[in-house]
Formats: structure tokens, sequence, C-alpha cells
């Protein structure tokens, strides 16, 4: 992973916008795929870098709603322009009810080899409130699906923290997902904008508000049924068998470079934050000119780095290395923030294991508490 370059492709379509959703997508815009494509084909030539790729990861909106075809163009500029390890992990994020076998069958054999899909809940009720497309039988459907058609490494996310959810019917989502033996999963607490439909919902009382006391139950009920089902808790929101944590991600958690393409795409390249537009019309006139596409370029000083490096690191169960740190920037960790360790050893929130410093169980609930203590001043 290291000395690698993560990619990331947003495809920002979605047949519906979901009730709860705030990233940038945009619905009912799907005679926009194709000339999208080429937008992203020439922002790839431009952007190639002679870093080799270590994943690839198609995320949105909704991935699934490309054709196999138009996923082929796009992997073929991918292994034109830059070096992709062999090895490379290359994930499609999909949606139940915008694929099928013959679908999952094509995408397999063009080289995607991990598969994301977003259950987000097994309650029928749950997913009519999320505003998603599909039903719990067709999520398990999908899931079948994928074994069919060769995917041997799968990720299920859901979401918890509900309105209104009980404890029992997140107990009941958990327990009908490993049922279906994913390799990985992601649990999300829900969170809302005041702008989107849920949020309005709750603001006008139409719906219950969230509860941060029943999602922290939630989230350790999802603790200790991950756990005694054989699933590695190894970053905050994630599980995984062990050997297939997601290597895109743990990209991002151990602050290396990675190349972002698309709508609102981020990048993190040569000590650079770069943000690509939100606006898809400007996307699509911009013809892939970095310059025209890019809404904002902030150069990352060593201390920021530092500061990021240490709050990314601590969302990883094996936490921040004491040696990663000093070799990455010549300082020892345990010194250069004495303070705010020996505060949060003393409230429970970190902890000492070995050469590494980690968020104890129960500041794994309340990590901001213990993130933006190593904020600079």
């Amino acid at each position: 992973m290291k000395n690698q370059l993560a990619l990331y492709i947003h495809f920002p379509f979605c047949k519906r916008k979901c009730n709860y959703c705030s990233f940038v997508s945009y619905a009912h815009r799907e005679a926009d795929i194709p000339a999208y494509v080429n937008a992203l084909n020439l922002e790839l030539a431009q952007r190639a870098t002679s870093q080799r790729v270590g994943s690839i990861f198609c995320g949105g909106g909704t991935p699934s709603l490309l054709s196999p075809k138009q996923i082929k163009d796009i992997l073929a500029t991918i292994h034109s322009r830059f070096t992709v390890d062999n090895a490379a992990e290359a994930t499609l994020e999909a949606n139940p009810g915008t694929i099928d076998e013959s679908y999952l069958r094509a995408i397999r054999k063009l080289g995607i080899n991990r598969l994301s899909l977003g259950i987000q809940s097994l309650n029928d009720d749950e997913l009519r409130w999320l505003g998603r497309l599909h039903t719990a039988t067709e999520a398990k459907e999908a899931v079948y699906q994928a074994r069919q058609a060769g995917f041997s490494n799968l990720n299920l996310d859901l979401i918890y923290g509900l309105p209104g959810q009980t404890l029992s019917s997140w107990q009941h989502t958990l327990s009908e997902a490993l049922r279906l033996s994913p390799e990985h999963l992601s649990l999300y607490a829900l969170s809302l904008e005041d702008d989107v439909p849920m949020g309005q919902a709750i603001k006008q009382g139409r719906m219950p508000p969230l509860n941060p006391d029943r999602s922290a139950d939630q989230y350790e009920l999802a603790e200790d049924q991950l756990e005694a089902s054989g699933y590695r808790h190894y970053e905050i929101s994630n599980w995984a068998r062990e050997g297939y944590q997601c290597q895109h991600n743990l990209t991002y958690w151990h602050n290396q470079p990675y190349l972002g393409v698309g709508v609102a795409a981020h990048s993190y390249i040569k000590n650079h934050r770069l943000a690509n537009t939100t606006d898809l019309d400007r996307y699509l006139a911009a013809s892939g000119n970095p310059s025209q596409v890019k809404d904002n370029d902030e150069e990352i000083k060593q201390e920021l780095q530092l500061t990021e490096t240490v709050i990314l690191g601590l969302r990883l169960s094996q936490g921040v290395s004491i040696d990663d740190i000093q070799g990455r920037f010549g300082i020892d960790l345990g010194e250069r923030y004495r303070q705010p360790i020996d505060e949060l050893v003393s409230l429970g929130l970190i902890e000492w294991a070995g050469r590494h410093l980690r968020l104890t169980r129960y500041g794994q609930r309340l990590g901001n508490e213990a993130f933006w203590r190593f904020l600079p001043d």
C-alpha cells in the first residue's frame, strides 16, 4: 500500500435521491452518463501520474447505472494511462435493483474484483423511510447473484441510528446480514443535514428525532455480534474477515496519496488537497481540463499533515504507530502530544498498546472527543 496511489472515480448519478442523502449526486440525469464517461476519460488522461495504482474505487451516486461497456472504457483508460498493480483491488459500489447476474458477470470479467452493495437495512419499513428503491428480499437476491457471478470479496453497507429504530430491529438487520456471509461490513450511524427530506421530517415533527444513546447501544451490539461471528473490527465503522480489509480506504486512514476524478472528487497529492467542482454541468463543459474542474487547492503544511495522520490513524483498531510517526515526521508521538494523551488516557478514551496509541472500545464511540484534542492551536 505504501508508495502506491489510490484512485477514486465518482459517478454522481442516481435513479432517485434517498431521503437521508446529502452526497453530491443527481437524480434523473442518466442521459448525461455517456458525456460524463467521455469527460472522465479526458480528466484521467490529463491527470495521469507515474505512481503505481494500488486500488481503484468506483463510488457515487450509483456507479452500477453505468453499462459494462462504459465501465470497460473507463478501466481501459486507467490501464493505458497509469501503471496498475497486478494485485490491485478494484471496487464498484452497486445498489440492489440496478444489477442482475449477467451484469455482475460482465463487470467481474472486466476486472472489478470487489463489490460494495448499498443495502442499508434488511427491514422493509426502514428501507421505505430511507427512500431506497429495493426491498430486503431484493437485497438478499443481489448478494446471491454476486456470488453466482464469481465475487468472493463482498461488502455490505448498513445504516443504524434511524429515527425510531429499535435495538431489536437493528439486531434483525445484523443477523440477516451475517446469514449472507459477506467478507466485509461497513456500518454507519445516520447523520442528517437539515435540508434533506428526513431532516425536514424530524424538524417538522413528522418523524422522531435521532437518539444518540440508542445509536450507541446499537453500535455496541454490532461490536459484540460481529466479533462473535469472526469479523475483525479494524476501523471505527468497518469490520472484515481477516485478509479482506478495504485496501483503498486504508490508504485514506494511513494518510497516503490518493487521486480523485469526476464531479466532487477529492485528491491528496504531493501535500496538496484538491477538490473538483460539485456542478455536473460545469464538469461536462470543462472537457476534462483539471484547471477548469478544480474548485479548491490547499497546501497541507507539515503540522497539519501530522495532525491528520494522528487523527486518521486513531480511527484504526491498531491505532497510530510511534515508529511510523517518527519515520514520517521525525518526532516522538508521546512527547509531542503528552498533555492531550495523558488527559485522554485518564478519561478512558485512548490507551497504549505496545508501540501504538489507540482508542479504547469506549473511545471508539466517542472518537470526536479524542480527535479534536490533537488539532493545532
